[in-house]
């Protein structure tokens, strides 16, 4: 009787064999993945969501609901955020100016958090609103500190209610400055466009952006370039991560950074020379939406303004927060 054949199998038999099992493992791990992620997602987006659900209020004003929070005491300045923020990003920015000894007010402009988007949401309509928020406070006169696409509206405050401005200071402005060719006044960092359309429409796709990409978030959301940030010090480093994390949650954004979007496209030349209000503007030569030629055309056309312009930092002046706040708190004492 012939022994049964023992000849070892081929890498194809067991390839058969194995290739459900590897199938099997593969998907398990792709659950466990997604499982663990959207844990992670839900676990930041519910303490983004808790955060800008406490530390402020809504006041009913002549302009419709604003929502604001306060800090500090002293001399009152307004404080108005840029595209993406809310009250929460004011109170971020201006809380050195409150323990300095000011009366922050921070408000969250039209169609951020809080405060409803109106039929009309132009930046002279905001500018009304923001007196609005005065004289719901029973503030007279204050000073108004407009960053980013919050200028635009500081900028009218200062025209359209001089008597209540008390000094301006814009910081990294949507302002108009003469470019070639009749180009828009803002210039736009590649992705930019497509993380609008896509991630900043989704609190999701948010939260993933920066940890599938996080050079093009700061390149197309925080226009600074990533090797200022890499060579900053970790408070910087810290402070850059804290922004783009208090971006979220987007989703009760989204209709400001669609009128911002709208605003800042078509930016007019203000009648700067009109401005009485004593003026600051800052601005750093790297800022990727351009700012910096923005800012210091502002200055060279507000009567008796100041310009202070950092070599680099990009748009969120990386490595000159602390010169930045100082400047500003000296400059409205």
């Amino acid at each position: 009787m012939s022994k049964p054949s023992h000849r070892p199998r081929s890498g194809r038999e067991i390839g058969r064999r194995l290739g459900p099992i590897a199938l099997l493992l593969t998907g398990v791990a792709v659950v466990v993945a997604f499982g663990w992620t959207f844990a992670a997602y839900r676990l930041d987006l519910g303490q983004a969501r808790e955060r800008v659900a406490t530390g402020s209020r809504v006041v009913e004003t002549r302009c419709g609901p604003i929502e604001f929070a306060q800090a500090g005491d002293g001399a009152p300045v307004l404080v108005v955020h840029g595209a993406g923020g809310g009250f929460d990003q004011g109170m971020d920015f201006a809380a050195p100016l409150a323990r300095g000894g000011l009366r922050v007010i921070a408000m969250s402009r039209f169609g951020y958090l809080r405060t409803p988007l109106p039929i009309d949401a132009s930046a002279a309509a905001q500018a009304d609103a923001h007196a609005c928020l005065l004289d719901a406070l029973g503030i007279r006169r204050a000073a108004i500190v407009g960053a980013s696409a919050g200028a635009p509206s500081a900028l009218q405050f200062a025209l359209r209610h001089a008597d209540r401005c008390s000094a301006l200071v814009l910081v990294v402005p949507a302002a108009y400055v003469p470019r070639a060719g009749g180009a828009p006044p803002l210039k736009t960092p590649a992705w930019t466009r497509l993380l609008f359309d896509t991630a900043l429409r989704s609190d999701f796709l948010f939260w993933l952006a920066p940890r599938v990409s996080r050079a093009t978030v700061l390149r197309a959301i925080l226009a600074t370039p990533p090797e200022v940030v890499a060579e900053a010090s970790p408070a910087e480093r810290a402070r850059v991560q804290s922004m783009i994390d208090h971006l979220l949650p987007v989703s009760p954004r989204r209709l400001g950074l669609l009128n911002d979007a709208k605003v800042t496209s078509t930016l007019p030349r203000e009648a700067l020379e009109s401005i009485t209000a004593p003026t600051l503007a800052i601005s750093a030569a790297d800022d990727l939406f351009g700012t910096f030629d923005a800012a210091r055309y502002t200055a060279e056309h507000v009567p008796s303004a100041r310009f202070v312009g950092y070599p680099s930092g990009g748009h969120v002046w990386v490595g000159h927060d602390d010169e930045l706040v100082a400047e500003i708190s000296a400059f409205l004492r």
